[in-house]
């Protein structure tokens, strides 16, 4: 016990890393999209053997100008859209999408935790509710107070 007080143990941190359905971040890259699409849950594969829309590959191809040419560590400028029904895949990851929630745009990180989800899911369209003190007249006994 004592020999083991005085020696340290250095012990690299390691990161988890993302795996996606028992595959890792950079497999999912690298696989065509039919083969990604076999991973997804039912519906998103029903979305997928349907066909995508046109709207869908242009906003992909404005993220894919988006993130081209930045320097390691940048940023890319966020792409406004309105499609809240869009699937996130692999290829989107890094990206910023502005996401309209039927009032403004909320901008949206992708990270590899989103793939499979809908844009709409991270674009909330309510303002959450704050329940505070209850204000006069919100009892039946408060409603014969003055209201000064």
């Amino acid at each position: 016990m004592a020999d083991d007080l005085g020696v340290q143990i250095t012990k690299k941190r390691t990161f988890r890393t993302f795996k996606y359905r028992g595959f890792e971040l950079e497999k999912l890259l690298e696989m065509p999209i039919d083969q990604l699409v076999e991973l997804l849950p039912s519906r998103k594969r029903r979305r997928f053997a349907r066909g995508v829309k046109r709207e869908s590959l242009t906003l992909l191809k404005k993220l894919r100008a988006a993130k081209k040419d930045l320097p390691y560590g940048q940023k890319p400028e966020p792409v406004k859209t309105h499609l809240r029904d869009l699937i996130i895949i692999p290829e989107m990851i890094g990206s910023i999408v502005g996401v309209y929630n039927g009032k403004q745009f909320i901008n949206v990180e992708i990270k590899p935790e989103m793939i499979g989800y809908y844009l709409g899911e991270f674009s909330i369209t309510y303002k959450p509710v704050r329940h505070g003190k209850p204000g006069i007249g919100a009892t039946h006994s408060s409603r014969f107070i003055p209201l000064k």
